[in-house]
C-alpha cells in the first residue's frame, strides 16, 4: 500500500535468497528470513573466520531494516575441493607414529586407515577450520557477500511490502466492520438513555412515595442517565479509527504507533461496556455491540503486531 510520497506499509514477514559463484571451486548462498519482533533482532549464522564480515553485515541490516527477527545464513560451497581433499602429510605422520609405537613395544599390528582418516585435522579439523579456507578465500567470500547483501535486502523489503499491502487491505476491512458497530451503538444511545431515566425515576418514586421533590428527583435521574451515555466513547472510537486509517495511508514505520492506538481503542470499548447494564432491548444490543467491538479490536491488534 503506497502513498503519494512513495512510502509503504511493510510486514515483518519475508524471505530472500541469493547465490553467487566466486570461482569454479568456490561459491556461496546468502539468505535472509524475517519474522515478527518488537525490535530489530539480527541473528547471523556464518562460517568460522568471517568475524569482520559479520560486523559489516550487522551494520548494513541496521541501516536498511527497522524491526523484525532477522536470520542471516551464509553457506560456502567449495565444490569438489572440500569433498576429496585431505591432508596427506598429516596422514603420513599418523602412520609413522603408529609404526614407531608398534616397533617400540614389539607389536605386529597394522594401522587402520579408516581410524587414521577420522583423526582430527585430516579433513580440515573439527569442521569449522575447514570453513575458514585461505586468507584469499576469506577475502573473496567477504567481497562477494557484501555485493549480494544490498540487493538481497531490497528483495526482502519488496516481499515485506507485498505482504504489508495485503495486510493493510485486511486492516481496512476490519476497521470498516468496527466503524459499523460503533455507528449502530451510537444510534441506539438515545433509547438507552431514556430507558435509564425512566427506570431510575420509577425506582426513586417507589421508594419515597409522595414525600419527594419531583423536580429534584428528575434532575438526579437525568444526571445518572447522562453518565450512562456512550456518545463520548463512540466519538473517540470514530476518531481513533480515522487516525488509524490516516497512519495506514501514510505508510512507513507505524507498527508500534498503531499498537498503542489499539490499546486506546480497547479502553474505550471497555468503558462503553461498563455503561450498558442491559436496560431494555437497546441496552442489551449495545452490550452485544461492545463485545463485538472488543473482538474486532483484538483481531486488528494481532495483525498490527506484524507491521514494521
Amino acid at each position: 500500500m503506497k502513498t503519494e510520497k512513495g512510502s509503504a506499509v511493510r510486514s515483518m514477514t519475508g524471505f530472500a535468497r541469493a547465490s553467487a559463484r566466486i570461482s569454479d571451486a568456490l561459491g556461496l548462498t546468502l539468505s535472509l528470513k524475517s519474522v515478527n519482533h518488537r525490535f530489530l533482532d539480527p541473528h547471523l549464522r556464518l562460517p568460522a573466520g568471517l568475524d569482520a564480515l559479520e560486523m559489516q553485515l550487522r551494520r548494513l541490516l541496521k541501516e536498511r531494516l527497522v524491526r523484525g527477527h532477522i536470520e542471516v545464513t551464509l553457506n560456502v560451497d567449495r565444490g569438489a575441493k572440500s569433498e576429496a581433499g585431505y591432508d596427506a602429510e598429516l596422514v603420513a605422520a599418523y602412520l609413522a607414529a603408529f609404526r614407531s609405537a608398534a616397533a617400540l613395544h614389539g607389536l605386529t599390528s597394522q594401522p587402520d586407515l579408516n581410524a587414521i582418516l577420522s583423526m582430527p585435522g585430516v579433513f580440515g579439523g573439527n569442521g569449522r577450520s575447514a570453513d575458514r579456507g585461505s586468507e584469499e578465500e576469506v577475502l573473496a567470500i567477504e567481497a562477494a557477500a557484501l555485493r549480494e547483501i544490498g540487493p538481497l535486502i531490497d528483495s526482502l523489503n519488496q516481499m515485506r511490502e507485498h505482504e504489508g499491502a495485503l495486510l493493510a487491505k485486511e486492516l481496512n476491512a476490519a476497521l470498516e466492520r468496527l466503524r459499523k458497530l460503533v455507528d449502530e451503538a451510537a444510534e441506539l444511545r438515545e433509547g438507552v438513555q431514556q430507558a435509564y431515566f425512566e427506570r431510575i425515576s420509577q425506582r426513586i418514586a417507589a421508594m419515597l412515595g409522595d414525600s419527594f421533590d419531583r423536580d429534584r428527583v428528575l434532575q438526579e435521574a437525568a444526571q445518572m442517565a447522562e453518565r450512562s451515555d456512550v456518545e463520548e466513547e463512540a466519538a473517540r472510537l470514530r476518531a481513533h479509527i480515522d487516525h488509524f486509517r490516516t497512519m495506514l495511508d501514510g505508510g512507513g514505520e507505524i507498527g508500534k504507533k498503531l499498537d498503542f492506538l489499539m490499546q486506546e481503542m480497547n479502553r474505550e470499548a471497555n468503558t462503553l461496556l461498563s455503561k450498558t447494564g442491559g436496560i431494555a432491548a437497546s441496552g442489551q444490543r449495545i452490550t452485544e455491540l461492545g463485545l463485538n467491538m472488543k473482538s474486532e479490536i483484538e483481531k486488528i491488534r494481532e495483525q498490527v503486531q506484524n507491521l514494521e
